[in-house]
């Protein structure tokens, strides 16, 4: 990204859109039961409490009445019709990690294990973005959850420490090349989860071979275990490297989410909180997504910045559109353009 002498001047800064991650899943509902959904009318009001704080973006998973995290494609479903019907102008980001498990003995013969994470291009009603990882990576959040915050909490069970220490997120070519077709068959705009700079290098040189051709709506993830640590070099160097016609989201874990959401917020970029990220503030004691929202507000106004409606939020990620060719997306993005053959020296951005 390119920053002029006046870029830091909030008049010439996007609205701010705020991502929220209400659901929380590698929480149980007892860790944090003033602020954990777990109804179907539960969760689709806690959508609508956080838009009417002032996030744009639901970042959405889905609970089984049990608490645990729903794989069952009816479910999401509902949900997404729930808050759709509920805040028709919310931004609905179904969280790409989930796969789905067969609903009866029938199904289960049909599927295929790529098949199921694939079905995120088959919800009905569709959202408008599952997040979309690129390369398979190690995905230890336990690296940065510190045991003083996890005391009393599900996750100080030494079951479930390991199962989380050991989570990957598979994303190979293969499987990324299919899912961006099927989602962009769909209609569905994929919102890229980059784990650092060679997954951005990555996703670029997919979008140079025409495996993707829309707009570039980027989260940096600085959770360690795996992705990018929470170190602020990281994350300027991935500012300073992504498109210059991209949105970028900040993302991380525990009490480095607000210092994070500051920088983001003061370079023009954007913010995503909720208790996925923390359900802790900055001096340890329990904070709500509404809570976190009404900072991001609060440092945002300060900041002289406004906060994009719906409406607004989707001009800002163009949502519905897609591109026709190769050359057409990198310019929409602000890449260079490919090298046309047997030309040397070709200036960036050149006509």
């Amino acid at each position: 990204m390119q920053f002029l002498d006046d870029s830091l001047h909030p008049e010439n800064q996007d609205k701010v859109v705020i991502t929220t991650a209400p659901y929380g899943p590698e929480w149980m509902p007892e860790d944090f039961p003033e602020d954990i959904p777990v109804t179907m009318e539960e969760q689709i009001q806690k959508a609508v409490d956080c838009y009417d704080a002032g996030a744009t973006v639901l970042h959405l998973h889905v609970r089984e009445l049990d608490g645990k995290g729903s794989k069952r494609l009816s479910k999401f479903n509902e949900l997404i019709a729930g808050v759709r019907a509920a805040v028709p102008d919310m931004i609905i980001q179904v969280g790409g990690s989930i796969s789905f498990a067969p609903e009866s003995d029938g199904e289960a013969a049909k599927w295929l294990s790529d098949d199921t994470r694939h079905m995120l291009a088959e919800l009905e009603p569709k959202p408008d973005q599952v997040t979309v990882a690129i390369n398979t990576t190690q995905m230890n959040i336990m690296e940065l959850l510190y045991p003083e915050y996890l005391e009393g909490t599900s996750l100080s069970n030494p079951a479930f420490m390991a199962a989380y220490s050991e989570m990957t997120v598979p994303a190979g070519p293969a499987w990324v090349e299919e899912h961006l077709r099927r989602l962009q068959a769909s209609g569905i705009q994929p919102h890229f989860q980059l784990t650092g700079m060679h997954a951005l290098e990555t996703l670029e040189r997919l979008v140079r071979k025409g495996a993707y051709k829309g707009p570039l709506n980027l989260t940096w993830i600085g959770i360690g275990g795996g992705f990018d640590g929470p170190n602020p070099f990281n994350f300027f160097n991935f500012v300073h490297r992504a498109p210059d016609g991209c949105t970028l989201t900040a993302e991380s874990l525990l009490k480095n989410v607000l210092p994070f959401n500051m920088m983001a917020m003061a370079m023009g970029l954007h913010p995503r909180c909720g208790i996925e990220d923390t359900i802790i503030d900055q001096h340890g004691k329990r904070m709500t997504s509404v809570q976190q929202i009404q900072q991001c507000v609060r440092v945002a106004h300060e900041l002289g910045r406004e906060i994009a409606t719906g409406k607004e939020a989707r001009e800002i990620y163009r949502i519905g559109v897609q591109y026709e060719t190769i050359d057409e997306t990198l310019a929409a993005n602000g890449m260079a353009p490919n090298r046309p053959a047997g030309v040397k020296n070709l200036p960036l951005r050149a006509a």
